[in-house]
This record gives C-alpha cells, sequence and structure tokens, in this order.
C-alpha cells in the first residue's frame, strides 16, 4: 500500500479523537497487506491506528514499516510472537478516545462499516458492538456470525457454556432481509467496538486465554456487569480463510492453536467462570481446533482420500489426525507463558 492509494470520501460519524483501531495477527501474516488495504481504503482519513506486529516474517515486517511511514499509524513490533489477547492489550494500553475497535490482520472491510459501529454505540449505548461477520466475501460470501447466543446454564449442578452464531454458514444473500440491528449476546474479536470506559472498568483483557474463549470471555463479563452488546449488519467484515501457509506462518499457526495453548485456554475459562470440566462444549471445540490446525496436513489427506476412497482412507487419516495431536503436544509447550504468573487475572 502506498500514501496514493485512493481513498474512498465518507462522511464520519468516527472522528479521529473518538476512535482508536487496533490491528493485531490472528493465525497467520500473508494476508496482511491486502487487508491493511482495505482497512486503508474504506476507513475514514485521520484515524487513529495502532497495528501490533508480533514476530511477522522479514518481508512482511518490512511492509508494515514502510506503510506505517507512508500513512501515518503507530506500528508496534515484537520479534516474538504474540497471542491475540496479549497484542490486543498492546494496543489498548497506547490507545485513546471513547471506543477502540479491534480488528485481526486477516480482516476485509466494506464501505461505511466503521460509522456503522460507532452510531450504533451513539445510539444504543452500547459496550460493545459487533458487524455482520462474513467469509471470504463481505457481500457475497457466506455468514460466520450475524450475533450469536451465549449463556451459562445449570444442569445437576453443573454449570455448562452455551454458544450459538446465528445464521452460521449460510449465503448471505440468502439471509439478508432478515438482519436488522438488534441486542445480542455473542460478537467475537475479528472486529468488535468496546466502550474505553468499559474495558477500562472491566480491566485489561486475560492473556491466560492463549488461544480460545477470548470473545465468550469479554461478553460474559460486559453481561454480567449489565451492559448491553448489540449486533449492527449495516457494518460489513469478513476474514479471509488461509488456504497455504508458508514456514513461518506454520510456526505460529501451529503454536497459535497449539495443545498446550488451547488446554491452558480452557481450563483458566471454566476456573474464571466455575464452569464444569465435562462440559461437552469443550470437546466440540476441541475437535475443531485439532481439525483447522491440521491445515498444513491437507494436501497429504486429499492424497489419502483420492488413493483409497473415503472407506479405506479412514484409518490412515485417523491416525495422522492422531500423530499430528502427539506431535504438537511433544514440539509446542511455550512454558513461558503457560505459567500461572504471566497474564492478567
Amino acid at each position: 500500500m502506498s500514501a496514493s492509494t485512493p481513498r474512498e470520501p465518507e462522511s464520519s460519524a468516527a472522528d479521529s479523537p473518538k476512535v482508536t483501531l487496533v490491528v493485531v495477527p490472528r493465525e497467520r501474516f500473508s494476508a496482511s497487506a491486502r487487508s491493511l488495504e482495505s482497512v486503508h481504503r474504506h476507513t475514514p482519513s485521520g484515524l487513529r491506528l495502532i497495528y501490533v506486529d508480533g514476530g511477522s516474517p522479514p518481508d512482511t515486517a518490512r511492509y508494515l514499516a514502510r506503510q506505517s511511514q507512508a500513512w501515518g499509524f503507530e506500528l508496534v513490533r515484537t520479534d516474538r510472537f504474540l497471542s491475540p489477547n496479549e497484542a490486543r492489550n498492546l494496543g489498548f494500553a497506547r490507545a485513546s478516545g471513547r471506543y477502540i475497535v479491534f480488528l485481526d490482520n486477516d480482516l476485509l472491510v466494506t464501505p461505511g462499516w466503521l460509522d456503522a459501529l460507532v452510531r450504533c454505540a451513539e445510539e444504543t449505548g452500547a459496550d460493545l458492538v459487533g458487524p455482520l461477520y462474513g467469509v471470504g466475501d463481505p457481500h457475497r460470501g457466506s455468514v460466520h456470525m450475524a450475533g450469536g447466543r451465549m449463556s451459562i446454564q445449570e444442569e445437576h449442578g453443573e454449570r455448562h457454556l452455551f454458544e450459538e452464531h446465528v445464521f452460521a454458514g449460510r449465503p448471505i444473500s440468502e439471509v439478508e432481509g432478515r438482519l436488522r440491528r438488534e441486542p445480542t449476546g455473542l460478537v467475537e474479536f475479528h472486529c468488535m467496538l468496546v466502550r474505553t470506559a468499559t474495558l477500562e472498568q472491566l480491566g485489561p483483557l486475560d492473556e491466560r486465554l492463549l488461544s480460545t474463549g477470548e470473545h465468550i470471555d469479554i461478553c460474559l463479563a460486559v453481561a454480567q456487569a449489565g451492559g448491553k452488546i448489540f449486533f449492527e449488519p449495516a457494518s460489513r467484515v469478513a476474514y479471509l480463510p488461509p488456504d497455504a501457509l508458508d514456514s513461518v506462518e506454520r510456526e505460529y499457526f501451529q503454536l497459535r492453536w497449539s495443545e498446550a495453548w488451547t488446554r491452558a485456554s480452557f481450563s483458566r475459562l471454566y476456573e474464571k467462570w466455575r464452569l464444569s470440566p465435562r462440559d461437552p462444549y469443550i470437546a466440540r471445540h476441541v475437535r475443531w481446533l485439532r481439525s483447522h490446525r491440521r491445515l498444513p496436513l491437507k494436501p497429504v489427506q486429499t492424497k489419502l482420500l483420492d488413493a483409497l476412497g473415503p472407506r479405506l482412507a479412514r484409518w490412515p487419516l485417523q491416525s495422522l489426525a492422531a500423530c499430528e495431536v502427539a506431535w504438537n503436544r511433544w514440539m509446542i509447550r511455550d512454558p513461558e507463558r503457560l505459567s500461572a504468573r504471566v497474564g492478567h487475572a
């Protein structure tokens, strides 16, 4: 991205003293340029942006350094990988204004996305606001989430977590007429507007949630404090799912979704909210995390399916998955960040 990149003129409710954008790594780095270009093109000029770069490869690091000079945003660089909440807290510590908007580094935004979030917060008094989250294309792709439902339910003396994404997996065109601004129980950190006073009251984001549960934690905390969470479909964003990973990305990807970080995150989440360790939510989510982490093995999985067919390939695929889990447990331990002394309570 260069300083001469065309910018669409937009009237703005999100004037620069009111909002700080904080961009953090999600799971990889190769989408950074496309995502930042999208933010630059569709966000009012003069807005404060803090970009937290945690251990990106040299090409991406140089690109971000050039663009921070050309565009004038603040770049916070560390040479080691960061967990998402660790990166968000680095941005939060430097932020100013009435609202902070957290963005992942693999996100595409659309014209008016930020104004719509701020307008919703101003008109409703919301503490958190989330957009329509898409996958791939913000207008023609599928829905990741259009708000959500979340609660802690008690059964037989045990507390269980319930989470549901509204319209997940449905084509955006199919649900367009049913989308409206409304209170919701769940928004995600792909893109989340947070009222600064609310975050100051709740304290820094919990860095002991290393890989999962961060959005659940903040939404539960806001609800417990009597705050408001809103879904605003006039704001449209979409994240770019990875299709391949280079060597540095693969290293971060394997740490980001590692067995060690996952176990530590669930332990913290369930300790903090007094949830049952037998909650079915854990098993379902761990299955998803492991399946997602096996992205680098996709070519091998495809070859096995093509060569053997679904029935005969079942046992080799299960063996491959079990070996990957064992390898990840052995290779990725990260004792420093797994220490109970690290992170915010």
